[in-house]
């Protein structure tokens, strides 16, 4: 007899070994028509798996979503399968889940356009319409590499290479059409209904340039044609707001060929870098940090000591002294990151145990190599600047530090207009340093801070950085998409690598923990994401012009460059506009380059001492005393109105 537990400590049994679909038939006709997979004593498995003594199983429904993911990946075989009806000759590389869908990266002679891509989705949806079984095979390595040499997959081959010999491999068959994958997937078409290609891009084979260059097809999948519908329409809202686009449309910033991945900052531009760095530097003051600056050039020694010479040696610019022009020869390097440098400063002088914690911020510039294929923007770039800060603590400090640091954090998200955020504890990898004592105390401490602040938060086991556990912090913006910007991580091994101490209770030396946090990230990127997330519009205090002023005609040319000293002596950012244009062109102009306030003086605005006010979405606020149009904009600027 085999006894299954369920999730409400239920239990089946069953006489002979049972699938996970016939367990879910034997509870409900509906859980088995949801049903896409199973969790055996925590470890997905397909449907058809059996399971052949005593068990915990938990149903994975095509709503949950594990389930969702397992029908993605399922619909990366589902175009497979159409793509080789097709184009037989086509040679199929990966094709992996992603969120909100999957990809498939292909080898083939045709380079594939839109309109391939929907008569490709066409043939995958009269495929998905029959309903076909999907049939699972696990087969001896030598089985598989015979059946892909028969079908010319030269891909599957060299995967099936990094194979050991003694393990079995995976097969999904989709009528004619098969594939190797680790799984689970989906035992029916059934569950593969609302999806689209969205596009095509470029991807060397295994990301290395030395590599051909193959096809990568992505597409999305969502459980309902409503969902599908929705996330279609915010991939056109996220394409009208991309940050390229309206940063060149507004003059803020831009890219050349001579220094890629590196940030020219116009004025405008930078006038929201500083406004934003003030922002957040404020925040850091008040919450009891020290801010600092470290040198950009640091010798390869002490990155050897650090470990990141080994570790993130290929991401670093070195530079070497030209020994025909200098009396030395040293190798150094641009810092990717503060870390190093700020264990430098702490190690100026003994420190106590009284005077910690030591918090430290720096707004640091670093240099970080990314393959050009991935830069993106202001998403990606390799010159970056950092909110950067590190805190030295006890052990017993971990919590009270952590809640500290998620309170500054969820104030400076609130500000900026995020209403809310995920939290994901990523606990200890296999691969480590310290003990299982310090790990437990630090995973407890973290958590315990999230608990007392209320928040929810996701555990990804396994995924922590390998000197110590870390919480990260992922915006949801206006049109539902997901930002990893804020960290907290805690650290184990720099302070000893770096041999940072303080003296204790007992007059000992100790090793300090040192926690890395950041709460915007790359302060580039972030302001990326507020370029989108805003689609231009600021908030009046984080616009870079904050009010224009235009005249009628010329002869209230003076009258309106008094009311521009007299705004600007109250701190505020305005521009005049003296062009001999037609006022409604103008309007519309600044209308049209998100202004938030135009201010217009005429005859009658002369002869009654006020200003007509318009908001930039077309607002008409009628006239006022300049007095108080000042008190307007100075409280929206202070309540930090979104």
């Amino acid at each position: 007899m085999i006894e299954i537990k369920l999730p409400d400590n239920s239990i089946k049994k069953f006489k002979n070994p049972v699938s996970i679909i016939e367990v879910a038939e034997s509870i409900g006709p509906g859980l088995a028509k949801a049903t896409v997979a199973g969790k055996v004593n925590g470890k997905l498995k397909d449907a058809c798996d059996l399971i052949e003594e005593n068990a915990s199983l938990e149903i994975i429904r095509a709503q949950d979503q594990e389930g969702l993911e397992i029908i993605r990946h399922s619909c990366a075989h589902l175009f497979g399968h159409a793509l080789k009806q097709i184009y037989p000759d086509a040679k199929m590389a990966i094709g992996p889940v992603i969120k909100n869908g999957f990809y498939y990266d292909i080898d083939l002679e045709k380079s594939l356009t839109q309109d391939d891509l929907e008569k490709i989705e066409n043939k995958m949806k009269k495929l998905s319409d029959t309903d076909y079984e999907v049939v699972k095979e696990v087969v001896p390595k030598k089985d598989a590499e015979d059946i892909f040499k028969g079908r010319n997959e030269d891909y599957k081959l060299e995967i099936l290479k990094d194979i050991k010999s003694k393990e079995t491999v995976g097969l999904y068959y989709h009528q004619e059409y098969i594939d190797m994958c680790r799984g689970p997937h989906v035992n029916s078409m059934k569950h593969i209904k609302a999806f689209k290609l969205t596009h095509v891009a470029g991807a060397y084979w295994r990301g290395d340039s030395k590599n051909k260059m193959l096809q990568r097809v992505y597409g999305t999948l969502w459980n309902s044609n409503k969902d599908l519908e929705k996330h279609l329409n915010n991939l056109k809202e996220a394409s009208k707001r991309d940050h390229r686009k309206l940063g060149q449309k507004f003059d803020l910033f831009h890219f050349q060929e001579e220094a890629p991945g590196m940030v020219f900052w116009h004025p405008k531009g930078w006038t929201i870098f500083r406004l934003l760095e003030n922002f957040i530097r404020e925040k850091q003051l008040k919450a009891g940090y020290e801010e600092i600056k470290t040198p950009q050039v640091l010798d390869r020694k002490l990155w050897e000591k650090s470990g990141h010479w080994d570790k993130y040696r290929e991401n670093m610019y070195i530079t070497e002294i030209d020994e025909e022009h200098a009396n030395e020869k040293r190798v150094n390097a641009l810092k990717p990151m503060s870390c190093p440098a700020h264990v430098q400063i702490y190690n100026q002088g003994i420190k106590s145990y009284r005077d910690l914690p030591v918090r430290l911020a720096e707004f640091g510039c670093c240099h970080r190599y990314e393959a050009s294929g991935t830069l993106h923007g202001l998403m990606r770039v390799r010159q970056l600047t950092q909110d950067d800060g590190h805190i030295f603590c006890t052990e017993d400090q971990i919590e009270s530090e952590t809640q500290n640091f998620i309170e500054v954090l969820s104030e400076v998200y609130k500000e900026l207009g995020f209403k809310k955020f995920k939290i994901n504890l990523s606990t200890r990898p296999d691969v480590r340093v310290g003990s299982d004592e310090v790990w437990d105390k630090a995973e407890d401490a973290l958590r315990h801070a999230i608990n007392k602040l209320n928040l929810e938060y996701e555990v990804s086991e396994g995924d922590g950085a390998f000197y110590g556990p870390k919480l990260d912090f992922i915006l949801t913006d206006a049109i539902d998409r997901e930002w990893q910007c804020g960290t907290l991580q805690l650290d184990f091994n720099l302070p000893d690598r770096l041999d940072a101490t303080f003296v204790g209770e007992d007059g000992e030396k100790h090793k300090p923990v040192m926690m890395h946090r950041a709460i915007l990230g790359s302060v580039e990127r972030f302001i990326g994401i507020l370029i989108e997330e805003f689609d231009g519009n600021f908030p009046v205090w984080l616009s870079p012009i904050q009010v224009v002023i235009m005249k009628i005609s010329q002869k209230h040319e003076e009258k309106v460059k008094k009311i521009q000293e007299k705004l600007e002596s109250k701190g505020f950012r305005v521009k005049l506009d003296l062009r001999n244009e037609k006022i409604t062109y103008k309007i519309r102009d600044h209308s049209m380059q998100r202004v938030p306030y135009q201010l217009v003086v005429g005859d009658k605005e002369e002869v009654t001492n006020t200003v007509s006010v318009r908001a930039r979405k077309g607002e008409d606020l009628g006239s006022m005393q300049i007095e108080d149009f000042s008190s307007m904009l100075a409280s929206k600027i202070k309540s930090k109105e979104v």
